[in-house]
Parts: C-alpha cells; structure tokens; sequence
C-alpha cells in the first residue's frame, strides 16, 4: 500500500495529537507500506489562501493508486476537493476548541460537517468521538473506526517522597486545556501543601499562555506554579517520575493520551471528563468532575492533595488500568487493518 498524509507543518515539529499520527506511520513502514508525509503550508485550521492553494497541489501531485490520509486540523484547507478517496483522521473537531465566538464556531462546524461527510473513511481515537461525529457532523457511522492511541512500557511512578504534593499537568497551553479552571481550583487551596508543573507549548495561542502566567499572579499562587514549555524525553520521564498527582481540567478530548500515560506509570488523576477524558479512568484510580465546574475540581483535588492513603489507594489502581492499555504496536496493526 502506498500511503501520502498530509499534515499541516512538518509532522516532526508538532505535538499533541500528532505523537498519534507519528506513531501509526510508523507501525505502517515497520509493516511494509510506503508512506509519504507532505507538510502543508498555510494557515490551519483556519485555513488562508496559502494553505488551500498548498491543498491543491498537493493533491494534483498525488502519484495515481495513493491512499490520502488528512489530519483533521488540515482538512478545512481540502475545500472544494472532491475527497470521495481521501481518509481522514480526527483526533477532535476543531469546532469544538473552547474560547471561539459563535459565528467562527458554526462556520468551521458547517466546514468540517461537509468535508468530514465527503470522505470515505475516518479514523477516530475514541469511541464518543466517533458518536460526536456520528451525531453532530453528519458523519455516516458505517464510515467511522475508532482506533485508540497506544502507550509505550514505562516505570512506575514513585511519587515526589516530599511533604509538599507535587501536581504535574501536560497540554498545550490553549484554552480548551483547562488550565486557568486548574489554577483557579488550586487557588482555592492556600491551606495545603502543593506545587504544580504545566508542561506544553505556548506556540498555539501565545496570547492565553501570557494570560495563564498572568492569571498565577494575580490568584498570588505564581511561587506555587512553574511553567515548564515543552519538555520531551529524559526530562519530561523525570516529571513524571516526581509526580504525586496527574491533573488536567479539559474542556474537551478526543481521547487524552496524557491521562493514559499517568494511568500507565501509577500516577492518580484529578480531571474534568470533557469529551473522552472521562471515559478513560474507573472510579478506582482517579477523580473525575464535570467540565467547567470549578467547585468539584476544587473539592476533589482537596481530598487527594490531603490525603496520601487516597493517592496511594488510587495510584494502585490507577497502575493495574495502565497495564491493562493496549500498546502502540497492537494499535499500529489496527491502524492498518482501519485502512483496508
């Protein structure tokens, strides 16, 4: 099978939900299938003339018998292009980001309802996104196959061993990820012992992650709070493995793989369950609150921040569900089969 993904921007240099793509590729050329990866210029998703002039090409240039597979945050730029052959995959509808006015909310939802439809197939990451789509952007169910992300084999984590509670947030730092909600609920607790580390880039909306800092200041807790950027690799395992607590106040996710991360390492959770987040942690290994509502998150994180016989109990479970995750390779052979 010869395969062209087409990404907007060097699919090497993007985080977040294209550590998926990356990933199935991968699985895909490990399998034998040629794969091309042609980065799109412009401005996504709301795409510029630039962006879908770039679409253009390099659909034009597709060698004949190529199965184009579209990341769902460049599809908007694919207007107009007949895609009755195209595959996409959708790690969440750009549509539902938090923090867009109305009007360009229902104007990428009509964008993204008719191209998603026209496709001949999705790849979704989870199952309650596939029924979003289904339900809200008129995707024929019997095109839809939910493949989920996989996890890799990672150490237990140990906790920080200190008396302080150390939180550990990962996400871009753009407003669907919840992170002035978080600040806002860690605010609340000035009577006990925690610090918090966010990790992700800033590089999305430059303007809410000066807002974000800003936001520390002014609940007086910025001594508490460190702003890490973006950190991969030896450094990033190093935060996990200093972690007592994993938390994350989305709005909405396609799936959540930092969740199951934390799952995978031990590490107890304290999120709002936006999208699938929610569908992703049993009663037994974490706590789960309704999106946006500050008081629960609040609430909940008191309980965990205050007792070590709760996060232990929890980090207990929260490692027999990590074990239980599927792996990339499982998931990379089910990529493929998504794909016949």
């Amino acid at each position: 099978m010869h395969v062209a993904f087409l990404v907007p921007g060097p699919l090497e240099t993007i985080s977040g939900g294209y550590g998926y793509d990356r990933r199935m590729l991968a699985g895909l050329r490990a399998a034998g299938h040629s794969v091309d990866i042609i980065a799109l210029g412009g401005r996504h998703p709301a795409a510029d003339e630039a962006a879908r002039a770039a679409a253009r090409q390099a659909w034009k240039n597709l060698p004949p018998g190529t199965l184009p597979i579209i990341d769902g945050l460049g599809l908007p730029a694919f207007d107009g292009v007949d895609l009755s052959r195209a595959l996409g995959i959708i790690h969440h509808p750009t549509a539902l980001e938090t923090g867009l006015d109305e009007p360009t909310r229902a104007t990428r939802k009509a964008t993204e309802r008719r191209l998603m439809s026209a496709l001949s197939r999705v790849i979704v990451s989870s199952a309650p996104t596939g029924e979003q789509l289904a339900q809200d952007f008129g995707v024929d169910p019997t095109r839809i196959r939910v493949v989920e992300p996989g996890t890799d084999a990672a150490p237990r984590c140990p906790g920080s061993g200190l008396d302080c509670c150390h939180l550990l947030a990962i996400g871009t730092l753009v407003p669907r990820k919840g992170h002035d909600l978080l600040l806002r609920a860690l605010a609340r607790l000035f009577d006990l012992d925690w610090r918090l580390t966010i990790v992700g880039s800033a590089a999305a909306d430059p303007v809410h992650a000066h807002g974000l800092a800003a936001l520390a200041e002014e609940l007086g807790i910025a001594t508490r709070v460190r702003f890490a950027g973006e950190v991969v690799d030896a450094a990033l395992e190093a935060l996990w493995q200093s972690a007592d607590i994993f938390a994350l106040a989305t709005h909405w996710e396609g799936y959540g793989m930092a969740i199951a991360e934390a799952l995978k390492r031990g590490l107890p959770v304290a999120i709002t369950g936006g999208g699938a987040a929610g569908a992703l942690v049993p009663s037994e290994a974490g706590v789960v609150c309704p999106p946006g509502d500050l008081e629960q998150l609040s609430k909940a994180l008191r309980r965990v921040i205050f007792s070590r016989d709760l996060r232990a109990y929890l980090a207990e479970n929260a490692w027999q569900t990590g074990q239980a995750l599927p792996t990339w390779d499982d998931q990379a052979r089910a990529f493929a089969a998504a794909l016949a």
